[in-house]
Parts: C-alpha cells; sequence; structure tokens
C-alpha cells in the first residue's frame, strides 16, 4: 500500500521502501528523469543508512533493474556518488567505479557522459591524509554518472549555457582568423556566431552552504533533525534542465529532504521522492509549506575561482623532503625546509658536512596512529 506523505500541485513525498514502490506503483517505461543521490559506501555508518562496501554493488543491483524498467526509452539516469577510502590507509575504494561497470556491462546502461561535482566550500578532507601528515589533497569532488537506455536520450545544452568570457565577447565583437591551428583543431568562421553563452563543462562548480534555509528554519521550529547529506538545488536543477521538459516526470527514490522534488515543484515538472526515514519526511514537508515565500530560491554568486597550483611555487630548492615511507609514519616537521634538504644531500655525500649548520629546531616525531 502507498503511504502519500505529501501531495503537492506537480508532485508527491512517498512514505515507503522506493524498491517495493517502484515494483508495485511505477508502470514500465513511464519515468523521464531519475535523479538521486543513494547512501555512500562510507567508512562511518551514518544515520541514512549507508551500505557496506562489499556489498553495495549487489544491493544496488535491484535497484538499477527497476530504474531501467521503468525509465522510458529517451530518459536519463543521474547518480550523484561520492568515493571513499579504504580503512586504515590513504588509498581509495574502487566501489562508486564498480557500480558504474555494472550499471553498463550487466544492465546494459549506456554511459551518456561523466560529471564531477565540485564542491568550492568543501573542507580539507580526510583530514589525517590531508591536514595531519600532508601526503594526500583535498577531496572535493563527487563523481556524477549521468547513463541512458539508449545512446540517444533527450537533452539539450541550451538549456544550461553559461556566460561567455572576456576573450570570447572581445572575439565575438573583433572577429578573429579562421583558420588551422596548430594543434590541429579548425577553428571556423562558426566560431563568431552568439548562441547566447557558452556550452559549460563537465565540471559543476555548485557550493554546499546552506546555513539559514527555509528547510533548516522549519526544521528548527518544528524539532526535526535536518538529513545530513543534502545536496544543493543547483545540482538536481541542472540536470533537470538538461534532460527534461516541463510536465515530464522525475523519480528520487533516495530522496532525503526531498530537494529533487523541490526543484521539480519550481521547474513545474512532475515528481516522486520516496523516503524511508519518518524524520526526514518530515522536515522534507517544510520545503512546500504554504508559508515559504516564492523567491526563497538558492543564490550564488554565479562564479567561483580555483587557484592555479603553481601560485605558491617557488625555488625547488626550498621545496620539504619527501618523506621516503610515504606518510605512514606520522610526524610534524618543524625544522627548516632547505636546512633538512642541506643535511640530506650532506648525509648522501652530496655536501661538505662541515658547511652544514645544525639545526635549531627539533624534528619531532608521533608514535602512528
Amino acid at each position: 500500500m502507498t503511504n502519500i506523505a505529501l501531495q503537492t500541485i506537480y508532485g508527491q513525498i512517498i512514505y515507503q521502501d522506493s524498491l517495493e514502490y517502484m515494483r508495485e506503483q511505477v508502470k514500465d517505461e513511464s519515468i523521464d528523469l531519475i535523479f538521486t543521490s543513494p547512501p555512500f559506501a562510507l567508512l562511518r555508518k551514518k544515520d541514512y543508512g549507508n551500505v557496506e562496501e562489499d556489498r553495495y554493488v549487489e544491493w544496488f543491483e535491484t535497484f538499477a533493474e527497476q530504474f531501467f524498467r521503468i525509465l522510458k526509452p529517451t530518459g536519463s539516469l543521474v547518480i550523484d556518488i561520492g568515493g571513499s577510502w579504504i580503512p586504515g590507509q590513504p588509498t581509495r575504494s574502487l566501489y562508486h567505479f564498480e557500480l558504474l561497470i555494472m550499471l553498463c556491462r550487466k544492465m546494459q546502461f549506456h554511459l551518456a557522459q561523466e560529471f564531477y561535482w565540485w564542491n568550492p566550500s568543501k573542507l580539507p578532507t580526510p583530514a589525517e591524509w590531508v591536514n595531519v601528515r600532508r601526503i594526500r589533497v583535498k577531496d572535493a569532488v563527487n563523481c556524477i554518472f549521468w547513463l541512458s537506455k539508449t545512446p540517444w536520450p533527450k537533452v539539450s545544452n541550451r538549456r544550461v549555457l553559461t556566460p561567455y568570457s572576456d576573450s570570447m565577447l572581445d572575439l565575438l565583437e573583433n572577429g578573429y582568423d579562421a583558420k588551422l591551428r596548430p594543434s590541429g583543431h579548425d577553428i571556423s568562421d562558426k566560431f563568431q556566431r552568439d548562441n547566447g553563452g557558452a556550452i559549460p563543462p563537465n565540471l559543476l562548480p555548485f557550493p554546499n552552504t546552506e546555513s539559514n534555509s527555509y528547510y533548516l528554519r522549519y526544521c528548527r521550529e518544528h524539532d526535526i533533525k535536518p538529513h545530513p547529506a543534502r545536496f544543493p538545488a543547483r545540482l538536481p536543477e541542472f540536470f533537470i534542465r538538461m534532460l527534461t521538459d516541463i510536465g515530464d516526470t522525475v523519480l528520487d527514490p533516495f530522496a532525503g529532504s526531498c530537494v529533487t522534488g523541490e526543484v521539480c515543484e519550481r521547474l513545474k515538472r512532475r515528481w516522486i521522492c520516496c523516503e524511508i526515514v519518518p524524520e526526514y519526511v518530515e522536515g522534507a514537508k517544510g520545503r512546500f509549506s504554504l508559508d515559504r515565500k516564492e523567491n526563497d530560491v538558492p543564490t550564488d554568486p554565479g562564479h567561483y575561482k580555483i587557484y592555479s597550483p603553481v601560485t605558491l611555487w617557488g625555488d625547488v630548492e626550498n621545496d620539504e623532503l619527501l618523506s621516503e615511507d610515504g606518510g605512514k609514519q606520522r610526524s610534524v616537521h618543524t625544522c627548516d625546509a632547505k636546512l633538512r634538504s642541506n643535511v640530506h644531500n650532506a648525509q648522501n655525500g652530496h655536501t661538505d658536512l662541515d658547511t652544514v649548520e645544525p639545526p635549531t629546531t627539533q624534528l619531532i616525531l608521533l608514535s602512528p596512529s
């Protein structure tokens, strides 16, 4: 029996296991887009029910069978999925790539394109490898797999254009020489056509900085615990705009706080959000409260700066020495990098030891964690 927790003009929140709901209530080839962020296979158990890495692909397969059945031939499946780390060591799990291979090889989905959601506000994590031992850079992207039943799902990138750069605006105004470039690219005169904006890359810069949204205020006022793993509304909006038309049907089988439904309601798409945690369902209702103002929609600055890694590069002789054990021994280096380099060279016969002054600070070694 279907439990409709909330009904709106365009959609409904279903308080029911999505696998059960799809099997019993969703007809073959009736859904235009499945957009979802399933529980990730993380090291720590979360309140929202993540599955262990070694069982993840097998667990997801039963959902994938239903996804393939209910999607229209022109429809798309978009999965936001974060990576994970091998317990106790600074190496990555392959579970999300194994999931992708299963979806394409066994379920016969086509990989239309992979995207990467870059969260500019992401903290430097995992802290042990990034902040303490300094042996990895921060993990700031999620993989997003756009899959389809055929190689030709309906789509238009004209729906998600970005503003032209200053150099492109100058090119449109002043023109350029249409000719074959040394790289082999044939730059024709069609590059001077104004198409209303630039085609975006598959790197999507959406910060996840929600702190005082209506959803969070609603949860506080009603003493409801917010969902801890919400994605920003701009993320589903990008794909909903690009892959569906007004009136199309979108399903989120792992809805959480129902961000997907909120976006669909605003964009006049029909939607179904399934969630099995009652507290998350109650919080999600706040996204559709009659008290909510129409202009209470996400905002962002429109662009984000990412520095080139070369920005702070200096003389290589001042570089800190690399740890020969790859950071396995947890340590804090406090002596001067150049001095340590001189000591290293002296010990290896590259410098006269008499010219090396003793260090004025200590090298502090801590026990391995």
